[in-house]
């Protein structure tokens, strides 16, 4: 007799997780990480991580609290002490000012810009967001029931963003202007007299600006600068920052955001009914970062500033592909589009996963940004392993 078998049904998900799909840059370590489980050596350039490893006094620290046995929930939005030392770093590098209930800790600066968003955009919002921008903002927006309204910048202006750009696409149902200065994945850096214009602009027009500053201490132009310090503006700013470029911290899961009172008080109303608080120990790590000593987070800056013009450099040496000097965060974005009709390559989706599957290098493709011609290159990477991952680069393409 046969078996009944009994079928099953087809499972229907919400339409709001339908508005969003995964993370571009996650699907290509994920892919990465499969080829390597199969014994492939994979230069890895798509990672937005620091190759340093956390400095020492912020592991002691952290240590220190499990051994201490301080493991036990903290108010939602992070100790006093943690706020207070994000409040005094702020201050002292950016000359802000910001109050207790003005700040609060998140489980990653990610989380930080989901919880803002999600308390500032309603259904049908307009969002302007400059293009190539971090893959996941549009998707937060869009989980919000926002529109994305996409601010082409220009390529041969190193990706610039202006108020006079931003204008041209304010509309009555523009809601929040997201800001990434220094730029994931462009590099590009605004200069201070853009970011106040664009700030004035906003405030005129009552719109809400978020400014993720997540790279704000990976700038190479001299110029370090948070919309923070602006203080006339603060009433329609948000700033979310993140300990995981700035200290090598990334696994460790700790952001913030300063902004109104109202505004942080309904990010933290969220994040109790989410993930609650930050991790105990890993608040005493971040103390320890912010109110230690800061020399360790020049010294990266440094080596990043090399490894820049080195891998630049490479990338310029590869026939038929042009590439911006980034100013900033430790990202290139190499144009590639002359490669496009070669090889059986159309996109930069296809570049870079032909780049993946036969020349073993990690990159992730320019679509999840917002561009059609570009790939994103990690350079937070040793030197040796830049010179092989360009090396062979260098001889995929120059095969196609």
């Amino acid at each position: 007799m046969t078996p009944v078998t009994e079928a099953i049904p087809a499972v229907r998900l919400t339409e709001r997780i339908n508005r969003i799909e995964p993370s571009a840059t996650m699907a290509v370590v994920a892919e990465a990480d499969k080829l390597r489980q199969q014994g492939i050596d994979v230069v890895d350039f798509g990672a937005g991580e620091p190759h340093f490893s956390t400095p020492q006094h912020i592991k002691d620290a952290a240590i220190e609290a499990i051994r201490g046995n301080f493991s036990k929930y903290t108010a939602v939005g992070g100790t006093t002490e943690l706020k207070d030392a994000i409040i005094q770093r702020h201050a002292a590098d950016f000359q802000s000012e910001y109050r207790l209930e003005e700040v609060t800790a998140s489980v990653g600066g990610k989380h930080g810009l989901f919880n803002a968003i999600q308390v500032l955009v309603e259904h049908g919002d307009e969002v302007i967001l400059p293009v190539p921008y971090w893959v996941s903002f549009k998707d937060i927006v869009g989980y919000a029931g926002g529109k994305c309204v996409l601010l082409e910048s220009d390529e041969a202006l190193g990706f610039r963003i202006t108020a006079p750009l931003v204008e041209r696409l304010v509309t009555p149902r523009t809601k929040l202007i997201i800001l990434n200065s220094p730029a994931n994945p462009s590099g590009a850096v605004m200069s201070p007299q853009d970011l106040t214009e664009v700030m004035r602009l906003a405030a005129q027009r009552g719109i809400w600006v978020i400014s993720d500053e997540c790279y704000v201490y990976l700038s190479y132009t001299g110029q370090r600068f948070s919309v923070g310090s602006l203080r006339e503006y603060r009433d329609r700013l948000v700033v979310v920052g993140s300990l995981s470029k700035t200290y090598a911290m990334t696994g460790w899961r700790l952001g913030y955001a300063l902004g109104p009172a109202a505004i942080i008080s309904a990010m933290q109303k969220l994040q109790s009914q989410s993930t609650s608080n930050p991790t105990s120990f890993v608040q005493k790590g971040a103390i320890a970062a912010l109110k230690g000593p800061q020399q360790c987070v020049e010294d990266m800056r440094l080596e990043y500033i090399q490894l820049r013009d080195h891998v630049v450099k490479g990338l310029r040496s590869i026939s038929g592909i042009r590439c911006t000097l980034p100013e900033g965060a430790f990202y290139a974005y190499p144009n590639i589009a002359s490669f496009f009709g070669r090889g059986g390559v159309k996109t930069a989706s296809d570049v870079a996963g032909k780049l993946l599957r036969e020349a073993h290098v990690a990159t992730v493709p320019g679509e999840g940004f917002g561009t059609r011609d570009h790939i994103r290159v990690s350079y937070a990477a040793s030197r040796v392993e830049l010179d092989r991952g360009l090396e062979r680069m260098r001889k995929f393409l120059s095969a196609l």
